[in-house]
């Protein structure tokens, strides 16, 4: 369930039945029940005395939020890496980042979805250039916000108004930084790259805001 809704095969407002998804996936009711207690509790899911539950809603005052609150705490994460982190640490971040630009950013044949190597490589990615921070409540909390901001930008990407964006151009700025152990470039150049990509959530807002409507 949490796969089916950050990659916004659930999508934002629809309705999820527990005997439903009990028979899709094949467990049982508690099982199910048990699933969505955890994705309430993660901001996922909404659960309602009165109407069950739902995928939670997107709005673009969350996503400025979550936005905001992204870069500053993955900011404080990569700022605190970059100045505990080893040499261990920084060949973990170039290894990541050359995994991730060997797959392409979207299917060839569909570009309106992304490649899902490459998703998995990109949540590798974000999460090797803060591991060295030395807080798991830090890297907890950056956790639950990266979650959060995928399901905007893979609703995003689905819905795109055809401006150009070099994502790799803007990865390629925040690993240069950490490499040089320039915490100040390297936070502004992550700070850039979480603004670019709400920007292009808030360009495909209307085409959002229409499915979150239908569900």
């Amino acid at each position: 369930m949490r796969a089916d809704i950050l990659a916004t095969r659930l999508l934002p407002g629809q309705e999820l039945h527990i005997a439903g998804l009990a028979k899709q996936f094949s467990v049982s009711l508690a099982a199910v029940r048990e699933g969505l207690s955890r994705l309430v509790a993660d901001g996922l899911v909404q659960a309602s005395d009165q109407r069950g539950f739902r995928v939670s809603p997107v709005s673009l005052a969350d996503l400025a939020d979550v936005t905001q609150m992204r870069i500053d705490i993955e900011g404080l994460a990569l700022r605190r890496s970059i100045e505990r982190g080893d040499d261990a640490w920084l060949a973990s971040v170039k290894s990541a980042w050359a995994d991730l630009k060997a797959v392409p950013y979207r299917y060839p044949d569909d570009p309106t979805v992304h490649y899902e190597e490459w998703v998995v490589r990109h949540r590798i990615f974000h999460r090797a250039l803060v591991n060295a921070c030395g807080s798991s409540w830090l890297l907890g909390f950056r956790d639950v916000l990266h979650e959060q901001s995928e399901r905007y930008r893979r609703l995003a990407i689905r819905r795109e108004v055809g401006k150009p964006r070099d994502v790799e151009a803007e990865h390629k700025a925040i690993v240069a930084a950490v490499v040089k152990r320039d915490a100040d470039a390297a936070v502004r150049a992550l700070s850039r790259h979480f603004g670019v990509t709400k920007e292009f959530v808030e360009l495909a807002a209307s085409r959002i805001a229409a499915v979150s409507s239908s569900t």
